[in-house]
């Protein structure tokens, strides 16, 4: 696949009953808005292919999995409603994927921050390498893990949500995230991530399409209400983005 890799680039393809959709950005796979937009879309189209009944969540390069929410635009955002707008990128990848009757499965090959933490917290079984720490950084930053909460906290409790957010700057390794129910498997290396995760999904798609419909809406049950949730928790971060803490922070972070 030959992809401009200093372009964000969003690719889809389908194997048998098995989609796979990788993301990628130069910066550390960082999501700008555009990009929220069109794995949303992806996620919703390939939710009413009934062709498949499995999807892979990856991205692309050796680094980072995920590192969030994109600073260039972060910092770009001047008010309320544009900050509302860009988080609620978040909120609509979140609950496409819960609503989806689809199986999601996440591949984290690498450390992963922030709206990443979402990301996995939303799939539905999660594989993971040794490397693939996990940081809620968003208080370092002036704002906090809002849209992400409720996706987080369903996966690894409230407890662990709350010592990971107060202890912005430190990671939490593979370890750490699959003793506390985020990371279901992990593995040493890159090769081995890729045999497990494509032999699971092989297995899961092989199932009962209706069966594992059912089985989804049992796994997210009591979420009904997230629609509106987490896009009441986008604006508190659309509010608090714009304060001269969170600029000058981004701007230092930027900086290093």
């Amino acid at each position: 696949m030959n992809q401009d890799h200093n372009t964000p680039f969003i690719t889809e393809s389908i194997q048998d009953k098995v989609a796979t959709i990788s993301f990628y950005s130069p910066a550390s796979n960082s999501f700008p808005s555009s990009q929220l937009e069109k794995l949303t879309s992806i996620i919703t189209k390939l939710s009413s292919n009934t062709h498949i009944n499995t999807i892979i969540l990856k991205s692309e390069g050796t680094g980072a999995f995920c590192a969030g929410a994109s600073f260039d635009e972060l910092l770009s955002i001047k008010d309320t409603t544009t900050g509302q707008t860009f988080f609620s990128g978040f909120a609509n990848v979140i609950n496409a994927m819960r609503k989806s009757p689809k199986i999601f499965i996440g591949r984290v090959h690498g450390k992963t921050v922030g709206g990443g933490v979402g990301l996995a917290a939303a799939c539905d079984y999660c594989f993971a390498t040794t490397n693939a720490s996990i940081k809620l950084s968003e208080l370092a930053i002036g704002i906090g893990p809002f849209v992400i909460e409720p996706a987080v906290s369903r996966k690894i409790g409230k407890t662990a949500f709350t010592e990971m957010s107060l202890a912005a700057h430190e990671w939490k390794t593979a370890t750490w995230a699959q003793n506390h129910g985020l990371y279901s498997e992990v593995y040493d290396t890159v090769d081995r991530l890729d045999l497990e995760v494509e032999t699971f999904a092989t297995k899961i798609s092989s199932y009962n399409p209706e069966a594992l419909c059912e089985m989804k809406k049992i796994f997210w049950e009591g979420t009904d209400h997230w629609t509106e949730l987490l896009h009441q928790r986008a604006e508190i971060s659309g509010r608090l983005v714009l304060s001269e803490f969170t600029i000058n922070a981004l701007n230092q972070f930027k900086a290093k």
